[in-house]
């Protein structure tokens, strides 16, 4: 029998996965090409993300939302809160590095603090005090720091299972990832399985703004590209955008984000604790 290498065994997944990405860099690029001169400025690749969105859309439809409905009809109301109010003290991880990145360094010390308290006195996040305490929640990626920065958002693309996002967006995602405590989680398979749960309980509060787009938007592609867009541009201005359409930073206001207007399909995207392990 032909043995085979250690070397080669090593490097053929990491072959696969170069392939895999050409193809999709491929088919996007081809896609684009289709688009012709009526396309949308913004959405170059709309044929190319409309058929990712639709293999999204089938995936939830009869995988992710059927058990995320399990979870929220049967998981005890206290556990589903605490096992959120944890994920949540987790993202504050990386929103205190990306706020001391887009020179907000109050708001890093106040995401610092959330997550002192809420580990050491809320019993490792399982209790979110800092918020009945008085200090707000920042929902900070480093997306949105490369945006303050005057990176340009670049073409809106969907992705595969994570949904709407732009190339800035998806390349900010990875940095994220590597930011996220979870993400060294050993052993794999626990790991694996927090991000799951993350995934599913996430998935859960969105129930219900999932049937409301399903009832208004008479082309959901659209109304869920348009709303990604709007709700990006107003995170990275801190709710305070420019008149202009183009996604150009500027200097930031103050303020809570908190209060900043959120449809049911901006709670849907990547943009927020949803679908990108937030």
């Amino acid at each position: 029998m032909k043995r085979t290498s250690r070397s080669t065994r090593l490097h053929r997944p990491r072959g696969r996965v170069l392939l895999a990405t050409a193809t999709i860099a491929a088919a996007a690029a081809l896609s684009g090409c289709a688009t012709g001169p009526d396309a949308n400025p913004k959405d170059p690749l709309e044929p190319f993300n409309r058929g990712v969105s639709r293999v999204n859309d089938e995936v939830d439809k009869y995988a992710l939302k059927p058990v995320a409905q399990v979870y929220a009809d049967y998981m005890p109301s206290p556990i589903r809160t605490a096992v959120g109010n944890v994920f949540s003290n987790v993202s504050d991880v990386y929103s205190a590095v990306n706020n001391l990145l887009q020179g907000k360094p109050s708001r890093a010390a106040e995401d610092t603090m959330r997550v002192a308290i809420n580990t050491i006195f809320g019993l490792g996040g399982l209790i979110d005090i800092a918020t009945p305490g008085g200090l707000p929640k920042y929902k900070e990626d480093f997306g949105q720091t490369l945006g303050v920065w005057g990176v340009p958002p670049g073409p809106y693309l969907v992705l595969p299972l994570f949904g709407p996002s732009t190339v800035r967006d998806t390349g900010g995602m990875l940095v994220d990832r590597l930011m996220d405590p979870t993400s060294y989680i050993y052993p794999v398979w626990a790991r694996y399985a927090v991000s799951g749960v993350r995934i599913v309980d996430g998935r859960s509060q969105l129930l219900a703004a999932t049937s409301l787009i399903d009832a208004a938007a008479l082309d959901r592609y659209a109304f869920l590209r348009d709303s990604y867009l709007q709700r990006r541009q107003y995170l990275i201005y801190d709710g305070n955008p420019p008149g202009g359409d183009d996604d150009e930073p500027g200097t930031p206001a103050d303020g809570d984000q908190q209060a900043l207007p959120v449809s049911p399909a901006q709670r849907l995207v990547p943009g927020s604790p949803g679908f990108r392990f937030r």
